[in-house]
């Protein structure tokens, strides 16, 4: 499968033969075909499939949760609290928000915080120059969630966005640290899964210290990510089995253990014991809501993981196998504590029968490393939604599957994760500082996807006021008393996830200044036809026989570098074509409306646009460009001369001129500005791929020809 990059181009106003709302209306027809709902029989493939890449975090939770807790001294009132607590959490937040709720918040297929940021931003018109462009169709205004009530909340909070460019801007913010974590959280959910599985060998065996538990999880995370290049769809059949293995098990186990050991652990499905609970314990039941909260972990995994899949498998993969599954090891345990618990700190080993140890923990092992694969692929999905939104320097992304648009895979952002996974791992030595910066990194999501959500209910949906006070509030109060527990997991490891989402952070920021202001240049300082009419009439411009393909990101006008270029060279091609390449969200674009092209002006100076769909080759040669263009360019040829000079033009020698902006604040700009301008986005610019790096041009016909941009 070819590689692609996703590129956002200046969007001002200008001289583009086909404007941008035909081009979404192509694309949004075709998404729709693609998206229609599979067979029943695909349904329950996909969500067979889901098991090994989603719920694999959120599946393998009952390994260290009861361990995390620390404590020897809970009487059997406090397991069944604690029991109770975990049950109605993955009740609340994960079956009844994420399932049931956010997962109806994707954006054509697509989840995570970009798809509910792009949601918004179709509804509400942005007038901050610091927000992210989106290129989303406008395909599904027409569900029933649009056509909803509404009332004066929904109103109002249109107008608010609308009118408060500060608001705006923090929206755009808080979506980009949302963004930040789930791609911090693709490294610190490998460390934890995978060192909190091998630890349990320990509890049989002195032979094997806290060092061999290290290496041995960094070998097992070198294959883990040398693993994704496979594939969404191969990884998942290797995984997927075990998954399916690791849960029919953990049921088996725990109606075991409660028949063996307290059969009535089952009277904590009453939400009263989670008060008396609290009641009777007071700070410390506080204290263990950070451990009870690593029970959903994960859950985050099955919004960011949408594009992967679809909705209905995703739901039927939670309400049928997993969540039952969970409910029922976190049970078994619990009646194992309640005879054994001075056990706790090893909770779910100790539960184990004998008999069975060995192949669990094998079963565990394999399914830790499987753990990993849901916020891996979920960190690969946020990406390309960044790409999309001209918000993450480009990177390589490959479609690993013909049929489902958002399985990708990113090498370059595969081995960056790599990396920062074996480096928590090494450098804490295997403690508990990953598992403490875990907690603390999906709060931070969970919180930011009920405020993002929140709006999306009563600016999209326009679900009534009373319903949408009834999901912020409870939801916002449960996520923030978890928060305010987990705040003390900062000095033991939790500001980890706040240093790596400073980094990315900062990435995303300057990249954004940087194509923003970009944009903002072109757009200001583009040329006009007769700007470019009266320049070419000049005599000082000498026109040299040849066609000249010159690429650059602006589709909307001319871009300035074209005026740079002929002022300093003071001559010019017989025929020149500007050449834009874009990437769109759909599968494949059909051949007939490949290429776009129109005249700029009078002087042999033509557009085009070159689309492609995420499935197809862009790996052409030069010559078959040149003589597609042309052949395009001949059917706008208004009479016998202009076909001739085209044809002439071809014959001769062909050159392709790649057209590179420097930015360069002025003077009078901060020096903040100054910083991200001359270093930060010059550095990301320098080393992120080309927009054409694909393309099979002709290496000694290449020119390259930079500008300075001064901002």
């Amino acid at each position: 499968m070819g590689s692609i990059e996703l590129e956002i181009d200046g969007r001002s106003g200008g001289d583009l033969t086909l404007p941008r709302e035909e081009e979404i209306g192509v694309v949004a027809a075709i998404s729709t075909v693609e998206k229609e709902y599979p067979a029943a029989m695909q349904t329950i493939l996909l969500a067979y499939q889901s098991l090994g890449i989603v719920y694999g975090d959120l599946g393998t939770s009952p390994v260290n949760v009861f361990s995390a807790t620390n404590r020897t001294n809970l009487s059997e009132d406090d397991l069944i609290g604690t029991l109770s607590l975990i049950m109605w959490t993955l009740t609340i937040v994960v079956l009844i928000k994420y399932v049931f709720i956010v997962l109806q918040a994707n954006d054509n297929g697509e989840g995570g915080t970009f798809a509910l940021y792009s949601c918004i931003r179709r509804h509400i018109k942005f007038h901050s120059k610091f927000s992210v462009q989106t290129m989303r169709p406008e395909s599904d205004l027409d569900t029933v969630h649009y056509g909803r009530g509404g009332g004066f909340l929904t109103s109002k909070t249109k107008e608010f966005l609308e009118k408060n460019p500060n608001a705006q801007n923090c929206l755009t913010v808080l979506v980009l640290i949302g963004t930040c974590m789930v791609i911090g959280d693709g490294a610190l959910t490998p460390a934890t899964c995978v060192l909190s599985a091998l630890q349990g060998i320990q509890s049989r065996t002195t032979k094997i210290t806290q060092d061999h538990v290290v290496w041995i999880s960094v070998v097992l995370l070198i294959a883990l990510f040398a693993f994704q290049s496979c594939g969404t769809s191969k990884v998942s059949f290797l995984f997927s089995p075990i998954m399916l293995i690791w849960f029919a098990t953990n049921v088996s186990i725990g109606i075991y253990n409660i028949i063996k050991h307290h059969p009535s652990v089952i009277k904590a499905v009453s939400p009263h014991y989670i008060v008396k609970f609290f009641l009777r314990n007071g700070k410390t039941a506080w204290d263990l809501l950070g451990s009870v909260f690593l029970g959903i972990t994960g859950a985050e995994a099955m919004f960011a993981d949408l594009g992967h899949f679809n909705k209905r498998p995703i739901q039927l993969a939670f309400s049928l196998v997993v969540y039952p599954s969970l409910i029922l090891s976190y049970a078994g345990e619990t009646a194992y504590l309640v005879k054994n618990p001075e056990k706790i700190t090893d909770a779910y080993y100790s539960s184990l029968p004998n008999r069975v140890y060995w192949p669990m923990f094998v079963i565990s092992t394999l399914a830790a490393i499987v753990a990993s694969q849901s916020m891996i692929s979920a960190s690969f999905s946020i990406v390309k939604q960044s790409l999309a939104f001209g918000c993450f320097p480009r990177v390589n992304i490959i479609h690993t599957s013909s049929e489902h648009e958002g399985q990708v895979y990113s090498p370059e952002i595969n081995y960056f994760l790599m990396l920062l996974t074996v480096g928590l791992v090494v450098g804490f030595e295997g403690g508990v500082q990953p598992a403490n910066a875990y907690g603390v990194v999906v709060i931070w999501v969970m919180i930011i996807t009920t405020f993002l959500t929140t709006i999306v209910m009563l600016v999209i949906w326009k679900t009534r006021v009373v319903l949408v006070l009834c999901f912020f509030f409870p939801y916002i109060i449960i996520e923030g008393i978890f928060m305010t527990s987990l705040l003390n997991k900062i000095p033991q490891g939790g500001w980890v996830p706040f240093a790596i989402s400073a980094f990315f952070l900062a990435v995303m920021l300057s990249w954004t200044y940087g194509r923003s202001k970009k944009t903002d240049y072109e757009s200001e300082n583009k040329m006009t036809t007769q700007e470019l009419d009266q320049i070419l009439a000049s005599n000082s411009v000498h026109r040299t026989r040849g066609t000249c393909f010159f690429f650059a990101d602006l589709a909307n006008g001319i871009p300035p570098i074209i005026r740079h270029y002929i002022q300093h060279t003071n001559s010019i091609r017989e025929v020149v074509v500007l050449v834009t390449i874009r990437i769109l969200p759909i599968k494949t674009v059909p051949p007939q409306e490949r290429l776009t092209v129109g005249k700029l002006g009078h002087g042999g100076i033509y557009r085009c646009l070159v689309r492609f769909g995420f499935n197809d080759s862009q790996e052409m040669e030069g010559v078959d460009y040149v003589a597609l263009i042309i052949a395009k360019l001949q059917e706008l040829a208004d009479d016998s001369d202009e076909i001739r000079m085209l044809e002439s033009a071809a014959r001769d020698e062909v050159v392709f001129v790649v057209g590179r902006t420097i930015l360069k604040a002025n003077r009078d700009g901060g020096i903040l500005a100054r910083l991200t301008t001359d270093h930060f986005y010059r550095f990301l610019q320098k080393n992120s791929r080309s927009a054409i790096s694909t393309l099979r041009i002709p290496h000694e016909k290449t020119l390259q020809v930079g500008m300075f941009y001064e901002i």
